[in-house]
């Protein structure tokens, strides 16, 4: 989810105050999803599969300017 009251409107795991980015982060530098899940025990393994699902696709998105017409 993505609230502008919440985290300064970063994409959150559903409900809570936990970044996609902090997630995706932590895969990245090497963590296992069992440390993740370890570290942050009220999210679940789905929410992190779904979190490296956003992150993967957001990336094949290409911003286009507008154009007027």
């Amino acid at each position: 989810t993505m609230d502008p009251a919440v985290m300064g409107g970063k994409p959150c795991i559903l409900g809570m105050r936990v970044t996609l980015g902090t997630v995706v982060g932590l895969m990245a530098s090497g963590t296992a999803i069992d440390e993740v899940l370890a570290a942050y025990p009220y999210i679940e393994r789905e929410d992190v599969l779904q979190a490296l699902t956003y992150t993967v696709g957001r990336s094949e998105e290409q911003d286009l300017p507008l154009v007027s017409c």
